[in-house]
């Protein structure tokens, strides 16, 4: 044992202790050798009091090293811990006993370590993999002193009928267990693979130190076999007492998981938030089985320590009574009131009134004919029906439902049905694409997915969660090959049978109500959770803002309006197309959507605007006629440009032309109409308002919203905390709303940072007011460009190129280090380039012409038949992979495709 070896770990920590047994499986008498990384006595001996203790659990083939971060943390004078991370008997440089230990002497085991230690309160359990469940016990073991736990990848419960994982599987295997994991080094070798970026050779050697010849590996093999694979194994009892006990453990937790585990996957967190349901969760995204390598996890845990007031020893565990029912006299439902209105709270009286007979929601046919619609009463009935159905399969308050079904009456239908009996509906756009939509799907870890054939084909496949129902009815033997219960024809009999006379779910206005999927257009898509408050708060700022009242006809080409729609009272048609690619709505698909309904008002993203202008000449008298009707068109999603606004003004004469902004966590922010923007072009040509231009402007909040900004500091980062309005000062955007997000699901760091000022959310925009009050849009926050001695904001320049008559979309990236990055200009070209790379000697200089006259001194130039955007809007540009292409290409290396 050469401390010394070890890359992170400071020799000082390293110590044996000598720990008498009272394990049944020892002799009386026994005393066994414990090796601890321990900085306690380096604590001590700086004369830091510490807070509290950690006292950290490694699981299999893992030891104590994989707390190193922990310690070195927890050794820092401005937030002293005492961290004590333990190797397991048979593991790590700890004694091998020669005995088999399972799960409940291992429990027992760390209670002799911690009384031989005198650890007493505050303590806080981390435990992993196996370490988990055995931190897990010590805690119910010893109330008194546990005020915390911090779990990653592991898992107290395995369903009773399904398989456990294949690597678990094959390492049982009698052929394979004994060479597997003790002979030879494989289950090493195999799990420090799963790190994600691999080891680095040093910290892979230290891993393997502890376990080097098969007489070291004995407790490897052990822990292996006693998994409990199912009820008849020896350590189930052990483990599902572990696994109750935790429903009644009242102290602060926090899970910290890397989704990319084979082993622990997200069912295992999923079990753990059900029975830890107040837990802070934070899934990173990327990682896998060996978190604690994959990412820092040394920062969000002490992070939440100080947030938790150190969890110290005035508040430890305590045990909490359920009910006969199993729910939690706090989890029950309480009475709505009287100010708040569900987000469906019109369809009962439009039902029930006037219109009742007429279309509620509609479905094109590719001919623009109707292919489907449902009057208000209609709408309403199918609703109860679908809901008491829905309730009668098992989907109760707080169930999460994943909702794939294209918009329309299915979809419409099975959402307000789920909202009505209080579940979660979880709505992933299917145009993230099938690794994205997977990555969104299993981190919702939805208990239900209603989906259509396609939806359900993947769903079996790819294996994503949830008991499955079919839109329509299928087969017996389509049923069981795609996993189907039932379908929502079905749920609707069923419930038109039987629910009659049963009073709705009440609607708690603070619980969550939805989980909506960010475009993934900066980063993997986050799920955003919305209560039922919120939601309501967000149909009330659209119908105050623009003056949308029950009895509009809305044309939605882009999905969350369609669903927004019957809320609001207006009757809701989706045009033919690929909801998944909003440029496949053409002029005639718009035009005969808004004849089938005599629209008043249409929602189009701006790539769905540019196809429509490109495809206008298909639309007849008819269509032409229709399209005059509308009084109101919204375009969101990304900057509109004004000429593009102006043409579309031709196609609707008498719309009112809005661009609002906003962003799944909050929509709408601002709003400015066609002429506001105009006037503001205006403005800042002729320098008559102070702070005009330099982005796209937005507006002013809408109603009931605040907009300030953090000034950006010198490296283009946001770190202070004064919320200004003041012209001229660009920063991050922040937004405060009624309509603003609850929470980033399952990433409580994300969250944290997002609401790190009281109040508000942190935007990631970046932007400034100028001295009308009005908010221009610069770009995102991670796509500052950090130039010497100046920080680029892109959006600026990149308006000032596109106005080109060469360039239909221009992107502004950074290439180099922070600091001094060189500026570079991609340009997507009128005619589009045959190929990617750098731009003609004329081209190049007309762009840096154009940037420079936005104040932005372009480095290179660089041109693509195609600039990539994100999948949902087809209209923001992925700067941050142009930013890697462009380093690429300026490198002197093959160009290829951005």
């Amino acid at each position: 044992m050469v401390a010394t070896l070890w890359p992170g770990v400071d020799p000082e920590w390293s110590r044996t202790i000598s720990v008498p047994s009272t394990s049944a499986v020892d002799a009386p008498g026994t005393v066994r050798r414990w090796h601890v990384l321990d900085n306690g006595a380096q604590l001590s001996r700086r004369g830091l009091a510490p807070v509290g203790t950690l006292l950290c659990v490694h699981g299999n083939p893992t030891w104590s090293y994989l707390w190193r971060t922990l310690l070195a943390a927890g050794s820092d004078a401005a937030h002293p811990w005492r961290v004590v991370a333990v190797d397991q008997l048979d593991m790590g440089y700890s004694e091998r006993s020669g005995t088999f230990r399972r799960l409940a002497d291992r429990i027992n085991d760390l209670g002799d370590l911690t009384d031989a230690l005198d650890l007493d309160g505050p303590v806080v359990t981390v435990g992993h993999d196996w370490g988990g469940v055995i931190s897990l016990g010590w805690a119910l073991a010893h109330p008194r002193q546990v005020t915390g736990v911090v779990l990653t990848n592991t898992a107290v419960h395995h369903p009773s009928d399904s398989a456990i994982p294949p690597a678990l599987r094959l390492a049982l295997h009698p052929l394979v267990h004994r060479w597997g994991t003790t002979t030879s080094d494989a289950f090493l070798r195999v799990t420090h693979s799963l790190a994600n970026p691999p080891l680095p050779a040093d910290v892979r050697d230290a891993y393997m130190a502890p376990y080097r010849g098969a007489s070291r590996r004995a407790g490897v093999g052990n822990f292996v076999a006693d998994i409990p694979a199912d009820a008849s194994h020896p350590s189930f009892p052990a483990l599902t007492r572990v696994a109750e006990g935790l429903r009644r453990l009242k102290v602060p937790a926090l899970m910290l998981w890397g989704p990319r585990d084979p082993i622990f996957s997200d069912r295992y967190l999923k079990d753990l938030i059900s029975r830890l349901p107040h837990a802070e969760v934070h899934r990173f995204e990327g990682a896998g089985h060996l978190v604690a390598e994959d990412r820092d996890i040394a920062t969000p845990v002490f992070q939440w320590l100080v947030e938790h007031g150190g969890v110290s020893a005035r508040e430890p565990a305590t045990v909490e009574e359920t009910t006969s029912g199993g729910q939690r006299p706090n989890d029950a439902a309480r009475p709505s009131p009287s100010g708040f209105r569900p987000l469906g709270d019109l369809l009962g009286g439009l039902a029930t009134g006037p219109a009742k007979g007429d279309i509620a929601v509609a479905e094109m046919a590719r001919d623009g004919s109707v292919s489907r619609s449902l009057s208000w009463q209609q709408l309403d009935r199918n609703i109860l029906d679908l809901a008491s159905g829905l309730r009668e399969a098992g989907v109760g308050n707080g169930s999460r439902v994943s909702l794939m079904v294209p918009p329309g009456v299915d979809l419409t239908v099975a959402l307000y049905a789920c909202l009505r009996i209080g579940a979660v509906v979880v709505v992933a756009d299917a145009g993230l694409g099938t690794r994205g939509l997977g990555r969104a799907l299993k981190g919702a870890s939805a208990d239900f997915l209603i989906g259509i054939d396609k939806a359900l084909a993947a769903a079996s496949v790819l294996g994503w969660p949830g008991r499955r129902i079919s839109v329509r009815d299928l087969p017996a033997a389509r049923r069981r090959i795609l996993g189907v219960e039932t379908s929502l024809a079905a749920l609707a009999g069923l419930g038109a049978r039987h629910g009659s006379g049963r009073p709705m779910h009440v609607v708690d206005p603070d619980v969550p109500a939805a989980v909506l999927f960010t475009s993934g257009s900066t980063g993997p898509a986050k799920g955003v959770l919305y209560t039922h408050r919120q939601l309501a708060a967000m149909r009330d700022t659209l119908a105050e803002t623009f003056g949308i009242r029950p009895g509009a006809r809305l044309v939605a080409g882009f999905a969350p309006f369609a669903l927004l729609g019957p809320a609001l009272g207006a009757v809701s048609v989706t045009p033919d197309m690929d909801v998944t690619a909003p440029r496949t709505l053409t002029a005639r698909a718009l035009a005969d959507a808004a004849a089938a309904i005599e629209a008043t008002v249409v929602f189009a993203s701006p790539a769905a605007l540019r196809n429509v202008l490109a495809t206008r000449d298909g639309v007849g008298a008819a269509g032409h006629q229709a399209l005059e009707a509308v009084g109101l068109l919204l375009s969101a999603g990304a900057p509109v440009p004004e000429p593009l606004l102006a043409q579309v003004q031709r196609l609707l004469p008498r719309a009112s032309l809005h661009t609002p902004y906003g962003m799944t966590e909050a929509l709408p922010v601002t709003d400015i109409s066609l002429e506001q923007i105009q006037a503001a072009d205006a403005e800042t040509a002729a320098g008559t308002v102070a702070g005009a231009g330099n982005g796209v402007c937005v507006g002013k909040p809408v109603h009931g919203a605040r907009v300030a900004v953090v000034p950006l500091a010198a490296d283009g980062t946001a770190p202070g905390s004064d919320a200004v309005t003041k012209a001229g000062v660009t920063g991050e955007i922040l937004v405060s709303a009624a309509h603003v997000k609850e929470a980033y699901d399952r990433l409580w760091l994300t969250q944290r940072e997002s609401i790190s000022l009281p109040g508000w959310h942190r935007t990631g925009d970046v932007g400034h007011f100028d001295d009308a009050g009005r908010l221009w849009v610069e770009g995102r926050l991670a796509h500052v460009v950090t130039a010497p001695g100046a920080v680029v904001t892109p959006v600026g320049a990149e308006r000032a190129i596109e106005r080109l008559d060469c360039v239909r979309l221009a992107a502004i990236t950074g290439v180099g280090p922070a600091g001094t990055q060189a500026v570079v200009a991609v340009v997507e070209t009128v005619p589009p380039s045959r190929k990617a790379g750098l731009a003609a000697p004329a081209l190049a200089g007309r762009v840096r012409e154009a940037a420079l006259e936005a104040g932005v001194k372009v480095s290179a130039v660089l041109a693509v038949p195609a600039q990539p955007t994100d999948i949902r809007h087809n209209a923001k540009i992925d700067r941050t992979r142009l930013s890697g292409w462009a380093s690429l290409v300026l490198a002197g290396g093959r160009p290829g495709e951005p």
